[in-house]
């Protein structure tokens, strides 16, 4: 209201034509705030960076990051990711990723290397990652056409090498990797059940296989002593007999010559 009052004094403007260019000024400052307005606050959101559940208390760097190999040397380039999406656009379409779960606080990084690329995928408890492992196992059996994967599990990580070029350096690759993390209860451990039937099936096993083992080794040298022994008796016999006109088993026992057959 002051504005118009302002524009239609009489005292400061003469003309109808100077209060349409007034008019037509503020107008185009009106519209120049709006589009800055756009482009500062109407900006479409971005994704939420990926926020690591551990993280380097010298640096703020994820500590997954950090169990790269040489993990200084590819940092530019490294992706640490807790979505599939993000592991395809770097990766591409594969099937494997489809069976990654990371619900629960699964985290994974990614980094290029000269044999290959790398991924790390770690589960927040040893259950998540046999499951996964058991998952990728049969994955990469079932599809064997998949071009040069290098797989293996470490500790809760369970890494892969893509599109290795020579599958030793890959396995080298690998095994510069070190789960350093321990896993300890406070309490009573809920799998303590578990890990001795386990151990009790790994045990009867074994105890088993061994004493099959002895029991046919036994057998088998048993057999080939008497062959031996016999053999050997055998012979001893025959170059007896050839240095003897009359020969008898009977030993060293007298024997009548009622036959006329004895010297």
């Amino acid at each position: 209201m002051l504005l118009s009052v302002f524009l239609k004094s009489p005292l400061i403007f003469r003309s109808a034509n100077a209060v349409r260019l007034i008019r037509f000024e503020l107008l185009a400052v009106a519209c120049c705030l709006l589009v800055t307005s756009f482009a500062v606050f109407g900006q479409a959101p971005t994704g939420p960076q990926a926020k690591s559940q551990e993280v380097s208390e010298i640096d703020g760097i994820p500590v997954l990051v950090k169990h790269l190999p040489e993990w200084e040397s590819v940092r530019d380039h490294v992706v640490f990711t807790q979505n599939v999406s993000g592991l395809r656009n770097v990766l591409g379409e594969r099937p494997v990723l489809d069976l990654i779960d990371f619900s629960g606080g699964t985290e994974a990084v990614t980094a290029a290397y000269p044999v290959g690329k790398l991924l790390i995928i770690e589960y927040t408890n040893p259950q998540a990652s046999a499951d996964a492992d058991l998952k990728f196992a049969q994955q990469l059996i079932a599809n064997p056409q998949e071009p040069a994967v290098i797989y293996r599990r470490i500790g809760n990580y369970n890494a892969f090498v893509f599109d290795a070029s020579d599958s030793s350096a890959a396995n080298a690759l690998l095994d510069q990797i070190k789960y350093q993390k321990v896993v300890q209860w406070l309490g009573e451990d809920p799998y303590l059940l578990q890990r001795l039937e386990r151990y009790f099936v790994t045990t009867t096993r074994d105890i088993f296989i061994s004493t099959v083992i002895w029991i046919v080794m036994g057998i088998g040298l048993s057999i080939v002593s008497g062959i031996i022994a016999g053999c050997v008796f055998f012979r001893f016999r025959e170059n007896k007999r050839a240095t003897r006109t009359a020969y008898s088993d009977a030993g060293g026992l007298t024997r009548l010559n009622l036959d006329d057959l004895s010297e």
